[in-house]
């Protein structure tokens, strides 16, 4: 050897490209939800309780991919705005039940076309055979992991 260090080689790494995509994903769809009074986190947790029809916490956390505490602190904001509400379970009165507002199943609706063209946005730069191997890549790499590790 020649005494000089080995270069990690950021620039060719996988996590730095799938962590610049996603943080480009991330940042173009939040600046279309601000318009709506909307977070990433809360648009998700919308999709998942008013189309998913998700009404556990923990589903929820599951679903979006975030941690109870991010999901609580979430839960909270969104309720805090009406968007959501809160009830004792029907079933077991120890666990919490969400649903959507009125006016969480408004809001829903009217960030539906911004988040539906940054979907597009990004599909229409790959075939859907393109689409269909990135997915799997990615799912791949995920594959073993502990889901923790996505909060």
């Amino acid at each position: 050897m020649d005494g000089t260090k080995p270069r990690f080689g950021l620039h060719d790494s996988i996590s730095f490209h799938t962590s610049q995509t996603a943080r480009l994903i991330e940042r173009r769809v939040e600046e279309g939800l601000r318009n709506f009074g909307l977070t990433r986190a809360g648009w998700c947790i919308l999709l998942a309780v008013g189309e998913d029809q998700l009404k556990n916490p923990s589903e929820i956390a599951s679903f979006v991919g975030i941690d109870r505490t991010a999901t609580s602190r979430a839960l909270r904001q969104l309720e805090d705005e009406g968007l959501i509400a809160r009830s004792i379970g029907r079933q077991d009165r120890r666990t919490t039940e969400v649903a959507l507002t009125d006016e969480g199943r408004q809001r829903l609706t009217d960030a539906m076309p911004i988040c539906s063209e940054n979907i597009a946005h990004f599909n229409d730069k790959l075939s859907a055979s393109e689409r269909a191997e990135l997915n799997r890549l990615l799912g791949k790499l995920r594959s073993g992991e502990e889901d923790s590790a996505l909060g």
